[in-house]
């Protein structure tokens, strides 16, 4: 019988990579607020598996918790969580930060993670089984020049996912994260608000990483054996050597 992964962020890049390499294992729960992929990525995995799907702020605590309380009783327990929603606004230096990319950044990518985990995990507590997979980044492990508020969040975001391993170890339930470098999504459009030139510049010279390379850690992560923990996984494209050190053609 297959068990229930919800993923956070599914319509678009890591997540709907995710959501794809998941779904013959899986019964599936996406996420995401643009609800018209939403319903395009059910339609097609839905030949796969039994899909539902949930469409939230993660930054609106109610929302969150009232949202997955609205499952039905038997989508209820969710096996593995995987924390992917997340985003970046803006590159500046700390001087000419905007306050609302800044409030987005904190609130996205350290409340939201806090909230849907908190609404899932008593759950996996309780059954005394589950497996977490937080989508981390290298900025959360090294700063680079004018990513101040964006890495503070992914260092927040680091520091929540080891206090969950620790915290939830007696239970049970693994705690992984997976820590990419560059990886060509909508993420940098995102941070470039809709600047096409500005975003495709991040990735010439190389080749980066994609959103099923990421899929297919993750799908690794969670297919190994009861007693094996993979903790900290963290996945450049071959190009990067650090947050800041990437070998571009001439």
């Amino acid at each position: 019988m297959k068990k229930i992964a919800l993923i956070t962020g599914a319509t678009s890049g890591i997540g709907e990579a995710t959501a794809r390499i998941l779904a013959p294992q899986y019964h599936l729960i996406i996420h995401g607020r643009r609800k018209d992929r939403l319903k395009k990525l059910k339609e097609e995995l839905s030949v796969e598996t039994d899909v539902q799907t949930l469409s939230f702020d993660v930054r609106d605590r109610q929302a969150v918790f009232t949202t997955i309380e609205s499952l039905p009783e038997d989508w209820k327990s969710i096996e593995l969580l995987v924390n992917n929603a997340g985003n970046a606004h803006g590159l500046s230096s700390f001087d000419q930060g905007n306050l609302d990319d800044w409030d987005a950044m904190i609130d996205i990518n350290v409340k939201g993670l806090l909230y849907v985990s908190r609404a899932v995990v008593p759950g996996m507590v309780e059954r005394k089984r589950g497996h977490i997979v937080n989508i981390g980044s290298i900025a959360g492990k090294e700063v680079y020049p004018n990513g101040n508020v964006y890495c503070a969040s992914k260092f927040a975001a680091d520091a929540v996912n080891s206090s969950m391993r620790l915290d939830l170890n007696a239970h049970g339930i693994k705690v992984s994260q997976v820590i990419p470098g560059l990886v060509k999504t909508e993420f940098s459009m995102v941070r470039f608000k809709g600047d096409e030139a500005r975003s495709q510049k991040i990735y010439e010279g190389f080749e980066p990483l994609t959103g099923h390379d990421v899929a297919e850690v993750i799908h690794y992560i969670v297919s190994r054996p009861p007693h094996v923990l993979l903790s900290d996984v963290v996945l450049f494209p071959t190009a990067q050597a650090s947050s800041t050190i990437v070998n571009r053609k001439k």
